[in-house]
């Protein structure tokens, strides 16, 4: 397939004709769920098989960990992940999370799509979180995220995604984050035929949203992939070559790698596939090459994202 990819692009060139360039970003998501999953992001990044991680910062061992992201800057960008999902927030949400605990993305949801979370008040209450988890990052890395993404992709919900465009326009920013938009075209994500259904949804879900971002100037990918179904009988190392189909310039693939500890066992239902996710990533052939790296600095400034010289070097 990369062998025809190649051959194509030669006859265009040939023809005088210059290719549209692509550039792709493997994303891992979840850095800080857990020791085993932030031990397997940091072996892929030491390989150069990841382009990014974004992290959770909202667990009691997030501190401890922050600089190990930091760490990883010389091999990724490293961005923020969202929550408002999983565990407890970071302060009191009586509104959202009148328990202390989070609710669930199913719960979460539901809310968006009745329009429960469009009131002022709510509203509010998740700006505040969010400002709270972007002020955790900032504090312990010592930089400002190159992107902001969310877990289950709760940030691109409707009535969530103005909290979001709030607490982004209330930060005094030195570059602007990338945004993750979850969502791709019909045609992108019936012919990468994986996980149709569920990609479609997430789509459907968050209609709209990259439009929001580009209105406000934020940058954001123009396609997605790695949805999945986590179905053991699916493996995942087809998964991911299926994801680099339909690329558009800026084209972003999330994953979710890592090994399996008890933590994660307590936190996750996708052990199992993260730790299949991690082989595949580690053996795909060629993957340093077929995917878009930072400058190899670990002081380097955020990505900017509006200067495609940063994020889309000579081709190898």
């Amino acid at each position: 397939m990369l062998a025809e990819h190649q051959t194509a692009t030669g006859r265009r060139e040939q023809n005088g004709v210059r290719p549209m360039q692509h550039r792709v970003l493997l994303c891992a998501d979840d850095y800080g769920i857990s020791p085993g999953v932030d031990r397997g992001i940091e072996e892929l990044a030491g390989k150069r098989r990841l382009s990014a991680a974004s992290a959770l910062v909202t667990f009691p061992d997030w501190p401890g960990t922050a600089h190990r992201l930091a760490d990883l800057r010389g091999n990724l960008a490293i961005g923020l992940h969202l929550n408002l999902t999983l565990g407890a927030p970071l302060a009191p949400m009586p509104l959202l999370a009148a328990t202390g605990k989070l609710p669930s993305i199913g719960t979460l949801t539901a809310k968006a799509l009745t329009r429960r979370l469009t009131a002022r008040s709510v509203r509010a209450e998740i700006q505040a979180e969010f400002t709270r988890q972007l002020q955790r990052f900032i504090s312990h890395v010592g930089a400002q995220p190159d992107f902001i993404d969310g877990h289950q992709h709760i940030h691109a919900l409707p009535g969530i995604r103005d909290a979001l465009l709030d607490a982004l326009s209330s930060v005094e920013w030195h570059t602007r984050p990338l945004v993750r938009s979850p969502a791709d075209s019909f045609r992108n994500i019936t012919r990468r035929a994986t996980a149709t259904r569920k990609a479609l949804l997430l789509s459907a879900l968050s209609s709209g949203f990259r439009a929001r971002l580009a209105a406000a100037n934020w940058p954001t990918n123009n396609t997605f992939a790695g949805v999945s179904g986590f179905a053991a009988a699916s493996p995942y190392a087809a998964e991911l070559e299926a994801a680099f189909l339909q690329p558009g310039p800026l084209h972003l693939i999330m994953c979710h790698p890592g090994y399996a500890d008890d933590v994660l066992r307590a936190r996750d239902p996708i052990v199992a596939r993260r730790e299949q996710e991690l082989v595949a990533i580690s053996t795909a052939h060629d993957l340093p090459r077929r995917i878009w790296h930072p400058e190899p600095d670990a002081q380097r400034p955020p990505v900017d994202w509006t200067s495609p010289r940063q994020w889309m070097p000579d081709e190898h």
